[in-house]
């Protein structure tokens, strides 16, 4: 929680609502303002559909450029938005502060920062760095041990305690899906749980009632974008019918017009 009488910004008070903030991850400008006009409030970025539509490997750090790119594309618009920095591009802290400087500078609200099971205490360095440096951003810190580890629980708790530490103002741990772990996470944390959606996990609904604050789509929307594709693909040539929702052309260029904050 933020401290006694300190002010909440917009994006942090997504995370103490009565319901968790559902966070859908675009890939770029259509598909953000696609999501938005759904009635999102805020919107996500994804590193492996940035990388992924720009040729290049996901969390790696090869996709900086591309993400800087992606949030100045995204900061003017009228929605809050949350960019997916993998890991700061950089194990310098103050290279990492640098780079959220340059997010915040662009109307970021928020940066996703992945530890990738590396140093603790290089990645708690690097949220202070960012804190110290941008303290209006909204620093979600992720820890890989579900994602990348053995799904080790004292280690996940170590983790996100020197996180929390550090000044995050939220945890993620993408890929625990344990209802009982998940409550427990929550019980033991001082700010806001961060969980990655699975189509074969709980719901959104049960989410909320073990306490979850956030609930993130990850690359699953890119992903099924892709798939529709293919699919769309199969039923041609079989001779059928293109199924599902489709935008028209003159729907999807509009997406791609100025919004009235941008002229």
């Amino acid at each position: 929680m933020p401290a006694p009488g300190a002010t909440m910004s917009p994006f942090s008070a997504l995370h103490h609502g009565d319901v968790p903030l559902l966070l859908p991850n675009a890939w770029d400008h259509a598909s953000a303002v696609a999501m938005a006009r759904q009635g999102f409030p805020a919107i996500g970025t994804t590193s492996l559909a940035a990388a992924a539509a720009a040729g290049l490997p996901d969390g790696t750090g090869a996709t900086r450029d591309r993400t800087l790119e992606l949030a100045l594309t995204l900061g003017p618009q009228p929605f809050l938005l949350s960019v997916d920095a993998e890991n700061g591009f950089s194990d310098d802290p103050d290279e990492v502060a640098d780079f959220a400087c340059r997010l915040a500078a662009a109307g970021v609200a928020g940066v996703n920062l992945e530890d990738g099971m590396g140093s603790v205490d290089r990645h708690a360095a690097k949220i202070e760095a960012v804190k110290a440096a941008a303290p209006g951003l909204f620093v979600n810190a992720r820890t890989d041990t579900y994602w990348l580890g053995g799904h080790d629980e004292a280690e996940t708790l170590s983790r996100l305690d020197a996180y929390q530490q550090a000044g995050a103002d939220g945890v993620f741990v993408p890929g625990m899906a344990d209802e009982r772990r998940i409550a427990a996470l929550v019980a033991r944390l001082g700010v806001p749980l961060n969980v990655l959606y699975s189509p074969t996990g709980p719901t959104v609904a049960r989410l909320a009632s073990l306490g979850v604050a956030r609930v993130s789509l990850g690359s699953l929307l890119y992903r099924r974008a892709l798939g529709a594709a293919l699919e769309a693909l199969d039923e041609i040539g079989a001779g059928g019918r293109v199924s599902g929702r489709t935008p028209t052309y003159a729907q999807t260029l509009e997406l791609a017009a100025p919004t009235p904050a941008e002229r």
